[in-house]
């Protein structure tokens, strides 16, 4: 037992030098040039691996800046997953409630970081809709409209979807950036960018528990935000529902009754 004993706090040694060697020392009785193997191995993978997941992401960050989240993630987060797949939702999990940013780094990070997980994530989703009793052109205002399971709606403050080398805003904008994420018939993730009005009616669609049709939900929507003018709100709801349908945002209609 005191050998296993033994043989278990060299892993843990080990395992917390890798991740912090500078705070962590080397188990004893291990060369150093040998460590320093084992150092840049699991680093460099990590690295390399989180730059894949987070291309956008690497994309703006100089190699110092990219080394020191990859650094902080691995020091200070501790990961209830071993899948690689699952990697990235724990690195936003890191970016949003332990890292602490430095005066330079970008206000939208933690946005662009999740916007980025949720477009891998919806790539690899196993999700299906259920399309018994779906009619893929039944009327959007007589009939329940249905929203797929490989659409996912998000709002953000910054417009992450336009964020690149050349637009990095420094202020988020006036107003919220509402974004559909859907999974095409190609298995393409795309997006369609909403307006508030039209981010609300998705999400009504989405939680319709009271099986309402398409106008029904619009008009319920207009007295929510006080529209002015319900028939014009109806007549917009149409058109961007049918939209979304033809994106495939929305599979289609169930009956009413």
């Amino acid at each position: 037992m005191a050998e296993s004993g033994t043989f278990r706090d060299k892993q843990y040694a080990f395992a917390a030098h890798i991740r912090d060697p500078d705070r962590a020392p080397a188990p004893d009785g291990i060369e150093d040039r040998r460590m320093a193997i084992y150092r840049n191995l699991f680093f460099n993978n990590i690295s390399n691996l989180l730059g894949t997941f987070f291309p956008v992401l690497r994309k703006i960050h100089g190699d110092a800046d990219w080394r020191r989240f990859v650094r902080g993630f691995l020091q200070q987060h501790r990961a209830r997953t071993p899948y690689f797949l699952q990697l990235p939702e724990e690195f936003v999990a890191y970016l949003r409630d332990e890292f602490e940013p430095a005066g330079n780094d970008f206000p939208f990070l933690v946005e662009l970081a999740h916007y980025e997980y949720a477009e891998l994530a919806l790539s690899v989703s196993d999700d299906e809709d259920e399309l018994a009793g779906v009619d893929p052109n039944g009327d959007l205002l007589s009939a329940v409209p249905v929203k797929s399971a490989l659409a996912w709606a998000y709002a953000y403050r910054f417009p992450v979807h336009r964020i690149a080398p050349g637009f990095l805003p420094v202020e988020a904008g006036e107003r919220m950036t509402f974004l559909a994420l859907y999974r095409d018939a190609d298995d393409s993730v795309r997006f369609m960018e909403l307006n508030a009005v039209t981010a609300a009616l998705l999400e009504d669609v989405g939680q319709n528990q009271d099986e309402l049709t398409g106008e029904e939900l619009l008009c319920a929507l207009a007295r929510k935000i006080d529209y002015p003018d319900a028939d014009a709100l109806v007549a917009h709801g149409a058109a961007a529902l049918r939209e979304m349908r033809e994106l495939g945002i929305l599979t289609g209609t169930r009956s009413s009754f």
